[in-house]
């Protein structure tokens, strides 16, 4: 039970990160790749107030999105003005360093992260008690973006994504639509950071590389770019697929390398031979984000 446990408690937490990033790539169309460092902020930042200051489970993960949010709009602020490739360079060189920074620095554990988070919960019914707390966030965070990219500000996003000189002429602020949406996604991230630290008790930089950049990279195109569903999708699919991964007993140094092969793989086929994934239409405008 406890394995089936934690199994969908990844899917609730990869629908969340999968989700959050559709927001920040799909419906903004902002090349970024740095959405798991937003993930390693919000387990660090929860983990180290578990552990240090005893507050309670819930007052940490707002913590670590408040930190997420806030290292989010630095970024956003020096950084989204310039657009496409360039924009993608910069996000990824900002998860290496903070990444660099996190693996040697004494306080978060080094390579050897943290392992001492606090038990919230005890006892048989912990992974129920999770399931329940990390689908109902999952649920807030699909809904959450569901209702806000169908309401006035979506269509200014879209706008924004879809032609910048024209959204700017009708005299909307392009800078700040773009730092609310990135903070939004980020902040989400963040949340997926806390419940993960808190339920596997156990976080370090490895688990936060360009690999998981790739694996929620995959889920998005996979499922349906600038789609509710397609995340959603794409997190059920491939969660499974590294559980699969590990059944091949493949040595740890190799494992990281043969999902990124494979998410890597995945999302240039569906750019190529079906650009709407599973959930979105070929061709329509939901694959737009990954144009731009």
């Amino acid at each position: 039970m406890e394995y089936l446990a934690g199994t969908i408690i990844l899917i609730a937490l990869f629908v969340i990160l999968a989700s959050s990033y559709n927001l920040i790539i799909g419906y903004g169309g902002l090349n970024t790749v740095a959405h798991p460092i937003f993930f390693a902020l919000g387990a660090y930042t929860s983990a180290l107030l578990g552990i240090h200051a005893g507050l309670p489970m819930a007052v940490c993960i707002l913590a670590g999105i408040a930190v997420a949010v806030l290292v989010s709009v630095l970024l956003a602020v020096t950084t989204l003005r310039i657009s496409g490739d360039y924009l993608l360079i910069a996000s990824l060189g900002f998860q290496l360093g903070l990444l660099q920074l996190i693996n040697n620095m004494e306080f978060t554990g080094g390579p050897a992260g943290l392992s001492a988070v606090p038990n919230t919960f005890v006892g048989q019914g912990r992974g129920t008690i999770y399931v329940v707390i990390c689908t109902l966030a999952a649920i807030a965070v699909v809904w959450a973006i569901w209702r806000t990219m169908n309401g006035p500000f979506g269509r200014a996003v879209r706008a924004m994504r879809d032609d910048e000189l024209a959204c700017a002429a009708l005299g909307r602020g392009l800078i700040s639509i773009k730092i609310l949406i990135f903070a939004m996604g980020c902040g989400a991230a963040g949340l997926a950071g806390g419940l993960y630290a808190y339920y596997f008790q156990y976080i370090s930089p490895e688990q936060f590389q360009v690999a998981q950049s790739a694996q929620i990279l995959t889920m998005v195109v996979l499922g349906g770019i600038g789609t509710t569903m397609g995340p959603i999708v794409g997190a059920l699919v491939l969660v499974a697929l590294p559980q699969a991964i590990n059944f091949l007993q493949l040595p740890n140094s190799l494992v990281g390398t043969v999902q990124g092969l494979i998410f890597t793989t995945l999302v240039i086929l569906f750019l190529f031979l079906r650009p709407g994934g599973l959930v979105g239409h070929t061709g329509s405008q939901s694959s737009h984000g990954a144009a731009h």
